[in-house]
């Protein structure tokens, strides 16, 4: 089964085509430029972008593939979560591919997909595993039992850590997205300046907050002297308690579940201070980590073409209805 995947959940324009056999084929990825010029994403840009694009994205992956829109025996698109408008611009054109080549379609749960990516992998997960979700939008940790079975441990309160990174880095005078060049400059930090709180490490529970860390470096900022170095200090000591309370958490809910194989996934999964720390941790637990190539972080038509191909497998297709959803519950993402 050779399955084409869409995702234009918000401003990147990914496609690619997995085949069940052989495995992926080819994917290919489309950054907007818009969220720097404007300091982050316009939805109506975004798109309008998606429209331009994906057409010709579509083209150069399956000649990238080798295989013509005959040979997909099925397309796989995200639905949500995600901006209302670029979600309908992969569904429709997904959802119309699919009808005019009479092949089934499949509506796919945007974090789902990055779940699921680490399984693309040469060493890819069994199930059962634990899963922590990190990205722009989403913060959780997941219990997974198998295909479509999760149960969710704990999320953010407010914040997801992606956000908080861009925000942070926002405040400290970096341009959007910010989170990855945060990272950067908190490679030039020095320990010992600041002392950063780790929220709600101290209560129990499996629940995150990063709004109160976010204000506590505004107010650090402001009264520093916002030299260079204290610039990047801070950014070391912001990222630090990040990946703290990221760690305690997962150890937490690690010795709740009795779980040992733990996976990254979503876009903050590719900063590397959180990738150590969690090796860190996995080791001392006898345990084993996952998580998906650097490309695969982010959002990507491979982790959509892949998670459509799993569902369409067992079957699973489009209704009658045609529905994106902004909002979509993990729990609730089997289509139908």
């Amino acid at each position: 089964m050779i399955i084409l995947g869409i995702e234009t959940s918000c401003d990147d324009t990914g496609v690619a085509v997995y085949d069940g056999n052989a495995g992926l084929l080819s994917h290919v990825l489309y950054s907007q430029v818009e969220p720097a010029l404007y300091g982050g994403v316009v939805p109506e840009l975004a798109s309008r972008d998606h429209l331009r694009k994906i057409t010709p994205l579509i083209e150069e992956c399956l000649k990238r593939a080798g295989i013509s829109r005959n040979e997909i025996d099925g397309v796989a698109y995200t639905a949500g979560p995600g901006l209302i408008g670029a979600l309908l611009v992969g569904a429709v054109y997904g959802r119309s591919l699919a009808w005019a080549l009479e092949i089934p379609s499949l509506a796919v749960h945007h974090m789902e997909a990055h779940l699921l990516a680490p399984l693309l992998e040469t060493h890819a997960p069994e199930f059962p595993f634990l899963a922590l979700l990190v990205s722009g939008g989403h913060t959780m940790l997941v219990e997974v039992s198998g295909l479509g079975q999760y149960q969710i441990l704990g999320e953010t309160l407010d914040d997801a850590v992606g956000e908080a990174f861009d925000k942070t880095a926002k405040l400290l005078g970096l341009e959007y997205p910010g989170g990855p060049k945060l990272a950067r400059l908190a490679e030039q930090g020095h320990h010992g300046k600041f002392k950063f709180p780790r929220p709600m490490v101290n209560r129990p529970g499996l629940d995150f907050s990063f709004s109160g860390l976010k204000t506590h470096t505004l107010t650090t900022w402001q009264r520093s002297d916002q030299s260079d170095q204290t610039r990047a200090d801070i950014a070391l000591e912001f990222q630090s308690a990040v990946v703290d309370t990221l760690r305690i958490k997962c150890h937490r809910a690690m010795e709740q579940t009795g779980l040992r194989r733990l996976v990254i996934a979503g876009g903050v999964g590719a900063n590397l201070a959180l990738r150590s720390a969690l090796h860190h941790l996995v080791k001392d637990l006898e345990g084993e980590l996952f998580f998906p190539r650097i490309e695969f972080c982010t959002d990507n038509g491979a982790m959509v073409a892949f998670c459509g191909y799993l569902h369409l497998a067992q079957g699973e297709r489009d209704g009658s209805e045609f529905i994106v959803r902004p909002r979509w519950e993990l729990t609730s993402s089997q289509s139908g």
